[in-house]
């Protein structure tokens, strides 16, 4: 996973899902959606990178995987935070906080 110090992205929350479990299981996305109780086409979304993950599918995660729901929800904290950062436009932001 990348370093945010660096000015990488991190990680979408889905490549992890899909490289570290999925492959590595070698299970299909089919199997996992099946276990996780959801429609593939969602779970399909999120590992490929085009739709997040939920509070409630980090729980999903963490249970069939044998981890946390907060390392699932830290990977896409980071990831949206990572973004956000270099999509808002600071200038624009009036300041409320006043230095005395």
């Amino acid at each position: 996973m990348a370093v945010l110090k660096r000015g990488l992205a991190p990680s979408h929350p889905g490549e992890i899902l899909r490289e570290m479990f999925i492959n590595e299981y070698k299970l299909t996305i089919t199997d996992v959606a099946d276990g996780l109780g959801m429609a593939r086409a969602n779970l399909s979304a999120i590992v490929n990178e085009r739709a997040g993950i939920s509070p409630e599918l980090s729980v999903k995660l963490s249970e069939a995987f044998g981890n946390t729901p907060q390392f699932w929800m830290n990977l896409q904290r980071n990831y949206e935070l990572w973004h956000a950062e270099r999509n808002v436009n600071r200038r624009k932001v009036k300041h409320f906080a006043y230095n005395d």
